[in-house]
């Protein structure tokens, strides 16, 4: 890797490290690529305050772009259509890529010169993160001759068929018709214009494989090794179980209560479950109805240093979500040196290897609680050494997810595009 660090312009429309999700994701990856490169952010508008707070400076470190003429009410026309906060995610994401466009018309009215002009070695598009959002830029740096990088691009993820009801519930309406962003101009100009694309998970990456582009493959979450760490475990006694997220019916939490109940029931395990949601008052029926009240807790949403405070102290994190991107709170507990338990499809199942987590294959969901029973019963009993499993996670974390890992292989692919040589490059995720 060369001394001398690469100039970037990071186009992050949504970066905020007051929020969740996306823009958090994409404030945490604009933020460590400060420590490997010369960067100056260009973010909507909405983020300035967050971003000065943070101490840069508007004008050297970063530029916020004033979209809301468009972005505004689209947003809440978004809101109305989505059926309440945390749902129809979809519908949202199509929202927001009708309107990102006229950002990157703006972005480019601003730096179009300086991007002509060559001041910029990589144009990198960190978000939006959904494949169905189009970019003028990416035709526009290659007219100038400047490397355009996308990603971490995730999404798309299709729902199984044997959770259609909780397709339903979650108001997921336009998932039917997703994939007809492909066929969208826009889209095609996009990808075939873009020297690279970083993508954030396995499937979007085979999503992205008919444009035959330079594809690599760097999960788009990342960890804060620095506040979740791991602490001394004194093994033996009840097996400490932790669910963590939003308490609807694909993430699991009721599965996790059935597969476990046994344990619950015998003084064997405790569970905690953090995260509030329509399913809380079911599951509390849940638990009334198994007569294992003693043996879990409701802890409805906590402060992120008390979920880090739970994570260190649990031996599993039994999350058995069947359909999630990312799955941060998998890299979380693993950093606090909790095992996971997960679901095998989409972004949890990516993260763990077989020496750090347990990977269950998606199926009905009387056979996802039978898996998990046999599996958790089978910890219990000592068939598996897990305090190898919590050094392993820990370690696997650092090593490839921390933001700082993260940083460096973008870095990586930064030089690859300024000096292309062979295949990109491959960073070891994938067991």
């Amino acid at each position: 890797m060369s001394d001398a660090k690469p100039t970037v312009l990071a186009i992050a429309e949504a970066a905020n490290p007051d929020w969740v999700s996306v823009p958090l994701v994409g404030w945490k990856m604009v933020s460590a690529l400060r420590d490997v490169a010369k960067v100056h952010i260009v973010t909507q508008v909405r983020n300035r305050d967050a971003f000065l707070a943070q101490g840069l400076v508007e004008g050297s470190d970063f530029t916020a772009i004033d979209s809301e003429a468009v972005a505004a009410p689209f947003y809440r026309i978004a809101d109305r259509l989505r059926g309440g906060a945390g749902k129809g995610w979809t519908t949202l994401t199509a929202i927001q890529s009708l309107t990102y466009p006229y950002f990157e018309h703006l972005v480019w009215r601003r730096f179009g010169a300086d991007i002509r002009a060559g001041k910029f070695d990589v144009v990198h598009r960190v978000t939006p993160l959904s494949p169905t959002a189009p970019s003028s830029l990416a035709r526009r740096c290659r007219r100038a001759g400047t490397p355009f990088l996308l990603g971490p691009l995730n999404g798309g993820l299709p729902w199984h068929p044997e959770f259609n009801r909780e397709r339903i519930k979650e108001k997921e309406w336009l998932s039917y018709v997703r994939k007809a962003y492909s066929f969208l101009p826009a889209i095609a100009s996009t990808y075939r214009n873009a020297n690279a694309i970083i993508a954030g998970s396995c499937h979007t990456a085979g999503e992205l494989a008919r444009y035959r582009r330079p594809t690599i493959y760097i999960p788009e979450n990342g960890i804060d090794v620095e506040r979740f760490k791991p602490q001394a475990r004194t093994r033996g006694g009840p097996l400490r179980l932790v669910f963590v997220g939003r308490l609807v019916p694909y993430k699991g939490a009721d599965i996790a209560i059935e597969a476990c109940h046994k344990l619950l029931q015998d003084g064997r395990a405790h569970l905690d479950i953090i995260g509030d949601g329509p399913e809380m008052e079911p599951l509390k029926a849940l638990i009334s109805r198994l007569g294992i009240e003693k043996a879990v807790t409701l802890h409805g949403w906590l402060a992120h240093a008390e979920v880090a405070d739970h994570l260190a102290g649990a031996d599993l994190l039994v999350f058995p979500s069947v359909r999630e991107f990312g799955g941060g709170v998998v890299l979380e507990a693993m950093a606090s040196g909790a095992v996971p338990v997960v679901v095998d499809y989409g972004g949890p199942g990516e993260l763990v290897d077989p020496a750090s987590g347990f990977a269950i294959p998606i199926g009905p969901r009387d056979r996802l609680v039978e898996q998990v029973r046999t599996l958790v019963d089978d910890i219990a009993g000592g068939r598996y050494d897990l305090a190898a499993m919590s050094v392993a996670a820990s370690r696997r974390v650092e090593t490839l997810y921390s933001w700082q890992a993260k940083a460096s292989q973008v870095r990586a692919v930064y030089e690859w595009l300024l000096r292309p040589q062979g295949e990109p490059p491959e960073f070891g995720f994938l067991a």
